[in-house]
């Protein structure tokens, strides 16, 4: 005879049920206790490791004090309190320092960027970087041995946005000695005064083009960002501007001549594409009348024109 649902025998039954649920689902859901400090980015120093060999920014900080109380304020440290503090710490840096914490501070059970190559070091840094500095291993900087703590600080630099261990020009001039005589020619881009720099120029990090100079599709843009009364579009386009470039006819970091021109008179500087003898034919003037007088006292929207196809005021 079957037991009525009523009976003990079916109570008993029905609670036996419900303690295999909760049991089954307590081991389904249940997730392993892992602190939330030791949560890493996937650098070069972290990748593949055990959580368990992560012992936090705290034990390091007693031994690194110094280096500890300066990451305060450190953009690194910023992002270790976002995302339940899975952000950059010292050992996504370091890596795991279980084994250099229990070795009595065994130097060669961590990474120690002072005494790593470059290439050891930039790997470690585009383990988060490489998003935002895709180009950096074909740079010329990377290909000289200038690596990311040449010019960055990590634990805190005078520039405490980009963390630079100088400011610019300073930085850039540490080795860049043979541009810096340029900047204190007659006229020059105002980069010593502080007006510009030479980051809106040139990204350091790599680029396609040549001298790590930002990518553009116009790559004038990179000069008329700052010189708007030359961008265009004109109806008239100045070959020149649109074929050479700005580099044509100017020199970017200083020069003897007026408007950074590379040339001390501008009709030679005209002459290297206009024939001299075309010119004085055209205007009915003889060829040294013609030297005599500058190109662009008539010609005078030498970069385009919306009104005449030679360029005359």
């Amino acid at each position: 005879m079957d037991e009525k649902p009523g009976t003990s025998r079916g109570r008993g039954m029905f609670w036996i049920l419900v303690l295999s649920a909760s049991v089954f689902c307590s081991a389904l859901f249940a997730a392993p206790a892992i602190r939330v400090d030791t949560a890493k980015a996937a650098t070069a120093q972290t990748k593949n490791t055990n959580p368990a060999d992560f012992v936090g920014a705290d034990v390091c900080a007693t031994c690194h004090e110094s280096e500890s109380k300066g990451f305060a304020s450190n953009p690194h440290s910023k992002l270790a309190l976002e995302h339940g503090k899975s952000g950059a710490t010292c050992e996504s840096c370091h890596g795991a320092g279980k084994a250099h914490v229990e070795a009595g501070g065994d130097i060669s059970k961590i990474f120690d960027p002072a005494k790593a190559t470059a290439a050891e070091v930039d790997k470690t840094c585009l383990g988060c970087h490489a998003g935002s500095h895709p180009n950096f291993e074909r740079s010329p900087h990377a290909k000289a041995g200038v690596g990311c703590t040449s010019c960055h600080s990590v634990h805190g630099g005078t520039d405490k946005e980009q963390l630079l261990k100088a400011a610019q020009p300073m930085l850039c001039f540490q080795c860049h000695t043979d541009v810096k005589p340029s900047f204190d020619m007659p006229f020059h881009h105002r980069v010593n005064e502080g007006l510009i720099q030479c980051s809106d120029c040139h990204d350091v990090h790599g680029t396609f083009g040549n001298k790590n100079l930002k990518s553009t599709a116009d790559q004038n843009a990179i000069c008329t960002k700052c010189h708007t009364e030359t961008r265009g579009p004109f109806v008239f386009e100045h070959a020149a501007v649109k074929a050479e470039g700005c580099l044509g006819c100017h020199t970017p970091h200083g020069s003897q001549n007026a408007r950074l021109l590379n040339m001390p008179q501008i009709n030679t500087l005209c002459n290297q594409c206009h024939s001299p003898v075309a010119g004085a034919t055209v205007h009915g003037m003889s060829a040294g009348s013609s030297e005599l007088t500058p190109c662009t006292s008539c010609h005078t929207y030498i970069h385009g024109s919306n009104i005449n196809p030679a360029f005359l005021r």
